[in-house]
């Protein structure tokens, strides 16, 4: 009957002595083998279909109980120890925390580690190419505002110091790499930034970088554990109200340039043009002295030899020097001679169409004919200047060529 009904005497199942407090020896301690008996023997009836067997039905049913609790224990152990298997990936380290602190780095494979609570693993890639930027206004040595867009790449160097020497790597690493290009771009112009001085300002700016996160962290420490791959100033420019300015200054920067090398293009054509044109005037030069002094001489000589048949006979060689003279001068020109000294006619001279369209050597078409032709004749000029006299009883012995 159950142990609160009237007549049990109020016994309960846990203890074998009466509820209430009087009575009897006195109160004992309950038995825990007892109890557990005892609930062993209750669960037994549930799962059994009641308490109404005999003593060995109901100690079947308890061993029968206890093998499926422990076979659930046994599998709820195994599952447990098998979630402290993991595997790390090529390129990736694992971290292994013993209760929040550091226990082991784990290499790429496969790796057992005590199941949580005890032991928590944290795989992280140090392979892998981060990349950061950032984009801000900083001023220059002359007092400029310039807008700079930087970039940052890294990777894991040493785990251990990546997880415990800070506590946000890329928050640091952008703070970090902001604070060096402020101190580069700092100590530059605004010219030499805009121009060829990004490329040496991002390489400066990568070693002070590396050298302020390798100081981050305790004695002994690799930093940060961080190692800086790359850094560029992608773009540096002046702030957007006055780029218009800026860019117009920039195009005569280049303007200027490239008018210096078209310059230096045209003075070097130029200068070698001029000294071959120096060389060849000096060349002529030479020739023209050397011709004149020729010439000098040979009119020297000549003179020479004709003071000596000078000498020998004078009124020869005065006559001979007076017709080659006269032949000099009159070579190449019309000529007309007149003899009027027995003759009163008139003698008319078309000047005007004798002196037109003439060449050396050649008669005018509408030669002038004399009013006498006994007394006057026009003789045109003829190759080496020979003369002809008409008109006359006689030539003239000196003349050349008598027709």
């Amino acid at each position: 009957m159950p142990w609160n009904e009237p007549g049990n005497n109020q016994r309960d199942p846990w203890s074998g002595g009466p509820r209430g407090g009087g009575g009897g020896g006195g109160q004992r301690p309950p038995d825990l083998e007892e109890m557990m008996r005892k609930l062993s023997q209750q669960l037994s009836g549930i799962f059994g279909g009641g308490g109404s067997g005999g003593s060995d039905g109901g100690g079947g049913m308890g061993r029968h109980s206890k093998a499926v609790a422990s076979l659930a224990v046994i599998i709820a152990v195994v599952v447990w120890l098998a979630s402290g298997f993991y595997i790390v990936s090529e390129g990736d380290r694992g971290i292994v925390f013993r209760f929040g602190a550091f226990q082991k780095e784990s290499m790429p494979g496969p790796h057992w580690h005590l199941p949580y609570p005890i032991e928590r693993v944290e795989i992280e890639n140090v392979d892998n190419i981060r990349t950061l930027q950032n984009r801000a206004l900083m001023l220059t040595a002359d007092e400029n505002i310039i807008d700079v867009d930087i970039a940052v790449q890294y990777r894991v160097k040493d785990l251990r110091d990546f997880k415990f020497n800070v506590r946000n790597p890329d928050a640091t690493v952008q703070q970090a790499m902001e604070s060096a290009i402020r101190e580069r771009v700092g100590k530059h112009n605004l010219d030499y930034i805009l121009g060829e001085g990004r490329g040496e300002i991002a390489l400066s700016a990568r070693e002070t970088l590396q050298q302020a996160l390798d100081s981050y962290g305790p004695p002994g420490s690799q930093g940060a554990g961080i190692i800086i791959t790359a850094t560029s100033m992608q773009q540096a420019q002046p702030p957007e109200p006055v780029q218009e300015s800026f860019a117009d200054a920039i195009r005569a920067r280049e303007d200027e340039a490239r008018f210096r090398n078209e310059a230096e293009a045209y003075a070097n054509g130029l200068i070698p043009r001029a000294r071959g044109q120096a060389a060849r005037v000096f060349e002529e030069a030479e020739a023209y002295r050397d011709q004149v002094i020729a010439r000098a001489e040979g009119d020297a000589a000549r003179f020479t030899q004709l003071l000596a048949e000078y000498q020998v006979a004078p009124s020869v060689t005065r006559d001979r020097l007076y017709l080659e003279m006269v032949e000099a001068v009159f070579q190449g020109s019309n000529k007309v001679l007149l003899d009027i000294g027995s003759s009163h006619n008139l003698t008319l001279l078309p000047l005007d169409q004798l002196l037109k369209g003439t060449t050396p050597g050649t008669a005018p078409a509408d030669a002038p004919q004399p009013l006498d032709t006994t007394r006057g004749v026009f003789s045109p000029s003829v190759p080496g200047g020979t003369v002809n006299r008409l008109g006359t009883t006689r030539p003239d012995p000196r003349a050349r060529e008598v027709r």
